[in-house]
């Protein structure tokens, strides 16, 4: 029987060990509040940058997501009740930690009447209520497009809002188990049209070509999308969508001068660039 060799991570891969005396205030006062983060869910390889720079990723509305995407390390299944207290406990701990720029995302509740748009609102609110030198980026589920929960996050006023495409059109079927290429954009569109900040991003490394790539950032380029991010996909388990290729570091600066060529305003793209890496310089 012929087994299938496991693909070796090449040496631009390796992660440095998280540290730091501003990782760990800030990580003492995650465990302390019992905050979620997709910094640890997601086991982002830029924690220790982020939160050392002042900047870190909170996810509310729990930790159990009601989609079961292929490429995602955060737990599936029958979510928590909602937590009232949350957006004041949210607030209260972006204060804590001093964060100059905070980014916000969420499981997806599709369980919920308003699938955590009234949540999402509440906790922006509080955040800039009790801090209001800081900025917030928020990086939200597509909300089954529906323009009316949009809306409720987009009256907050966070600086930017963030929406990923995750991959290329061909590839979404395998890759997202209910979010829609097209309906992702509509989406981004609507965000783009009421005159917020609009971002998204896609890893590669699963299957995906080179044009395809180019033609994704023509479809964000035209629906309004000012930020664009770009990384390898790392399989979080074995019971994920293995990795197909590990992309040069060579490929992403190709990638990267393209996207801004084509009329990104910014352009996040390099093996270990997640969704909120360097989040703060995308508030223009």
């Amino acid at each position: 029987m012929v087994t299938k060799k496991k693909r070796t991570k090449p040496d631009w891969l390796k992660i440095k060990i998280p540290g730091g005396k501003k990782y760990l205030e800030i990580r003492k006062i995650v465990e302390k509040n019992k905050l979620h983060t997709i910094c640890t869910s997601g086991n982002c390889p830029n924690m220790s940058d982020c939160w050392g720079r002042g900047t870190a990723t909170l996810m509310i509305l729990g930790d159990i997501c009601t989609r079961s995407c292929k490429f995602c390390g955060v737990k599936t299944g029958k979510p928590l009740p909602v937590d009232i207290d949350e957006p004041e406990r949210v607030a209260k701990s972006v204060k804590l930690m001093g964060l100059k720029h905070c980014v916000l995302t969420s499981v997806d509740r599709d369980d919920l009447s308003d699938e955590g748009a009234t949540i999402w609102a509440k906790t922006i609110r509080a955040i800039k209520r009790l801090n209001p030198e800081t900025t917030i980026e928020t990086l939200i589920p597509d909300f089954s497009g529906k323009p009316e929960l949009l809306d409720i996050v987009i009256d907050a006023k966070p600086e930017v809002i963030s929406h990923n495409l995750e991959t290329v059109e061909r590839i979404t079927p395998q890759v997202r188990s209910v979010a829609n290429y097209h309906r992702s954009l509509e989406v981004i569109k609507y965000i783009s049209e009421k005159g917020i900040i609009s971002k998204s991003g896609i890893m590669v490394g699963i299957g995906e070509t080179e044009e395809e790539v180019f033609k994704t950032m023509d479809d964000l380029i035209n629906v309004g999308c000012k930020v664009f991010t770009i990384g390898q996909y790392l399989q979080p388990t074995k019971n994920h969508l293995p990795v197909l290729e590990y992309v040069t570091p060579e490929q992403f600066k190709k990638y990267e001068k393209t996207g801004l060529q084509k009329g990104f305003s910014f352009v996040e793209s390099s093996p270990l660039v997640r969704s909120s890496y360097k989040a703060e310089k995308h508030v223009m």
